[in-house]
């Protein structure tokens, strides 16, 4: 028995594994970057990509519907990330952007798209699912180009995130309203009422295993210390959530969804989404390439006033409307087009609603296609009304909306701190009496555990991937506190951040003289030395204890303080040169016991 009956096997006729991959590589290799280059996005890159290699381009491959089958797992994967994000505290934050603006914006777009479905003569059904669908935008499009834009951490792009965080939302709503508005080509044989209830039953045993089962799960995976273990168990988590929520006719994505949700306050958010990220991108650009090899490229020839019509109706309508919304909410024109320029595309999962639609007989086959052709090509006009609006109409308004403290502190959190050992958490607790947030990662289960018991918020994960550093916003981030136990794990990290954030101004913890030589070799200029400051104090008490003066104490504390700092960097160059530094500490003991002997005979004079 096949776990998904409905993806055909290949057969001897079927392009194999291998040829296949190697054309959806190279399609994309060439296609993402030249479209990025022209500051048209990865999507458009992908769509192209797809268009180019599919049935209408020069048909390499044929075969999309079983593509579009595999790859809308992409789809469920971008859901779980967007679960992971919806932290109760960030929603509380953006509730009104969520679901104030976001309701608004697909209640009153989607009214507007469906009365003018009915006025072009479709079935109310038809207007409706239609309708709403267009009403959605696309998440990875938007906030991919508020990012290349620095336009995240304005009031408008917050906004936008919020309105499009709503729609991803809407869209579990929208698949299953489907089945209500039309009727599946293999009906149930069971009543309704058992349907709805194996529904609800699942849907609560998601919700009680997430809550009682999942974060122990991840603790003994992570006791193993096996990266590849972890991976697996997160894919394991999704995939067989959204299969479990499948079985019973829901949407997979719902359940992946709900997965998502269950863990966003989990301590293994973090290392969640970026072992879960590279699948996704992945997916979701195969997803991308199966949908442009979907679109019928005919109907632009056969049809091309009717297609760019629809079109611009599409793009205006949803400017228009998210236009007077941002009128209302910002109360000036400036920031209310440009989220109406962000945002006024048709969304992927149009796609996947249009597809659905069809096999439930809610719209035709080739009004499902025109759709496509519209979403696709909407997704154009976003890059080239922005790159005019920013180039001819932005300069003109007087009022700028760029200023620093616009940046929301849960999502840009100015310090990072790795490793929440004994120096960590000293760091950690005094930023914490001046508010000034920080984002703690750790790589040991255990030592989590033990710190969230004082209501510490801290993070799993290995602080020396890129992937990690890149979930926790390092590139948000001022500094970089770097208190690691471990040798090795230390300068494995500040090799990353050191390549990837150079804007980082890097505090480092260092074990010993060798791990500090090592830090410096990196450039590194802020390396403390964990017993140091410690031993100085301790030192200095063990002085006055035996009979010195607190000056006299402090005296010769500053003098032995500031000569061994001398002789570490002194001794740097030479750190792998271990008779030099012999000869060198040797030298030092004698010209520190002669500053002493300075020193006391000054203070025989001084008596």
């Amino acid at each position: 028995m096949r776990l998904f009956p409905d993806l055909p096997l290949c057969n001897e006729e079927d392009m194999s594994f291998l040829p296949q991959a190697l054309v959806f590589l190279a399609a994309a290799v060439v296609a993402v970057p030249l479209f990025k280059r022209l500051g048209l996005g990865s999507v458009l890159g992908y769509l192209a990509a797809g268009m180019i290699i599919g049935p209408w381009g020069i048909g390499v491959i044929s075969d999309v519907e079983s593509i579009l089958h595999f790859a809308e797992f992409g789809v469920v994967l971008l859901l779980f990330l967007i679960g992971l994000e919806l932290q109760p505290s960030r929603l509380w934050e953006l509730r009104k952007s969520v679901f104030g603006l976001g309701g608004m914006q697909v209640l009153g777009t989607g009214a507007l798209l469906t009365a003018a479905g009915l006025l072009l003569g479709l079935k109310p059904t038809t207007a409706v699912i239609i309708g709403l669908g267009l009403s959605l935008s696309s998440t990875a499009f938007a906030l991919q180009l508020l990012a290349e834009k620095n336009e995240l951490p304005t009031e408008y792009g917050r906004a936008s995130f919020g309105i499009l965080l709503f729609q991803d939302l809407a869209v579990i709503p929208l698949l299953a309203l489907l089945p209500i508005l039309g009727a599946s080509d293999t009906p149930s044989t069971e009543p309704a009422w058992l349907s709805a209830l194996k529904g609800a039953g699942v849907l609560i045993a998601v919700v009680l295993a997430g809550r009682y089962v999942l974060r122990p799960v991840f603790k003994l995976v992570a006791s193993f210390h096996s990266q590849e273990l972890f991976t697996a168990t997160a894919l394991l988590l999704v995939m067989g959530t959204a299969a479990l929520v499948s079985a019973v006719g829901l949407s997979m994505a719902l359940g992946a969804f709900l997965a998502g949700v269950l863990l966003a306050d989990s301590e293994f958010r973090h290392e969640l989404e970026a072992d879960i990220e590279p699948f996704k991108g992945l997916l979701l650009g195969l997803f991308f390439i199966a949908v442009g090899m979907s679109v019928n490229i005919g109907l632009v020839s056969t049809s091309p006033l009717l297609v760019t019509g629809l079109v611009l109706g599409l793009v205006a309508i949803k400017a228009v409307a998210l236009f007077a919304i941002g009128r209302w909410t910002f109360g000036g024109s400036e920031q209310a087009l440009s989220m109406a320029i962000v945002i006024s595309q048709g969304g992927e999962f149009a796609f996947v609603l249009f597809r659905l639609a069809v096999d439930f007989q809610v719209m035709e086959g080739s009004l499902a296609d025109l759709m496509v052709v519209v979403v696709s090509l909407s997704m154009v006009t976003t890059p080239l009304l922005f790159t005019a609006y920013a180039r001819w109409l932005r300069p003109r308004f007087q009022k700028k909306v760029h200023r620093e403290f616009d940046v929301a502190p849960e999502q840009d959190n100015p310090v990072i701190i790795a490793g929440m050992g004994r120096v960590g958490q000293v760091v950690a607790r005094l930023l914490r009496a001046r508010r000034i947030g920080f984002t703690a990662l750790d790589a040991s289960p255990e030592h989590i555990d033990f710190l969230k018991r004082f209501g510490n918020k801290i993070y799993y994960g290995d602080a020396s991937r890129l992937d990690l550093l890149r979930a926790a916003r390092a590139d948000k981030a001022k500094v970089f506190v770097l208190a690691i136990d471990d040798i090795e794990a230390s300068v494995r990290t500040a090799e990353t951040v050191i390549q990837h954030f150079p804007h980082l101004t890097i505090f480092a913890r260092a074990r010993n003289r060798q791990h500090s030589y090592r830090l410096l070799n990196m450039g590194i200029q802020h390396v403390i030395r964990e017993t140091w400051v410690s031993s100085l104090e301790m030192a200095r008490e063990v002085l006055e204890d035996l009979g010195y003066s607190y000056s006299e104490s402090r005296r010769t504390l500053e003098r032995f303080r500031q000569h061994d700092e001398e002789l570490l960097l002194a001794t740097y160059p030479y750190h792998k040169d271990e008779k030099k530094l012999v000869e060198m500490a040797a030298q030092a003991r004698k010209e520190l016991e002669s500053l002493f002997e300075q020193d006391a005979n000054e203070q025989k004079k001084v008596g």
